[in-house]
């Protein structure tokens, strides 16, 4: 449990980092962060720390691919996890 919890604060502090360096780069003319990244970062576990950085900055904000796509991904991990924690209860799983 420790490790994950770790994991999910790596990956949590990355989703932040890139959603904020997007941001910065936009304003700029930039390098931009793609899509592509920003939603494997938020699919590996860092959508709900990359939803409120989104929210809090004003960034892609007015893009469904991420307004809708990633409460998508979170309601699947919550289900995943969920899933994880039913069948470590009912012996499913070690």
């Amino acid at each position: 449990m420790p490790y994950l919890a770790l994991y999910l604060a790596a990956v949590s502090l990355a989703a932040i980092i890139l959603t904020v360096h997007d941001k910065r780069a936009a304003r700029n003319h930039k390098w931009r962060v793609r899509e592509s990244t920003l939603l494997l970062v938020s699919a590996l576990g860092g959508s709900a720390a990359m939803l409120v950085t989104m929210l809090l900055i004003r960034h892609k904000t007015k893009h469904a691919k991420f307004m809708v796509g990633i409460p998508i991904i979170i309601v699947l991990q919550v289900a995943l996890a969920a899933a994880v924690v039913w069948l470590r209860w009912k012996g499913g799983l070690p």
